[in-house]
């Protein structure tokens, strides 16, 4: 079953990617109390989400954080290097990286694709989500090969 708008987020353990390394979180507590936009793509240094999905986050950041939203956090599945690697080379240093390097959140969400076709293997699906205090607040969730609506000007229209 997917996630809806007014679910609680699967407690499960995540990598964020650090200067100082791998850091292992548990869902729970790194949504605990705060307001996240939360965008998932299905791979770090993959043609639409180099071009165009890290980017918009990084570009419209201050406005997103204008709007309410604490943190801004990206995930994938990809391990915590690849994502801090991505993230450094795509100037998001105010986008949190999130390793789902088992599919453990995008399994438990609901929102798993097979990109097996292009080699990829189990992926998570294009979504975007504000997260309040661990409850899903909106939800966006790309039809396939599409982004428009997990995009970060689409959810400042949505605050």
């Amino acid at each position: 079953m997917t996630i809806a708008v007014g679910d609680r987020i699967p407690d499960v353990k995540l990598v964020k990617a650090t200067a100082q390394g791998p850091e292992a979180v548990q869902s729970s507590e790194y949504f605990k109390g705060k307001r996240v936009a939360l965008f998932s793509v299905p791979g770090a240094y993959t043609p639409t989400c180099s071009a165009k999905h890290l980017p918009g986050y990084v570009d419209k950041g201050g406005e997103l954080k204008a709007k309410g939203i604490d943190e801004i956090a990206c995930t994938a599945v990809n391990d915590a290097f690849v994502l801090g690697a991505w993230g450094k080379d795509g100037g998001a240093s105010d986008v949190t990286m999130l390793a789902d390097g088992n599919a453990d959140l995008a399994e438990a969400l609901g929102l798993t694709m097979d990109g097996s076709a292009f080699g990829l293997g189990k992926r998570g699906q294009r979504f975007s989500m504000v997260v309040n205090d661990g409850v899903v607040e909106q939800l966006n969730v790309e039809a396939p090969g599409a982004f428009q609506v997990s995009s970060a000007e689409h959810m400042l229209g949505q605050l």
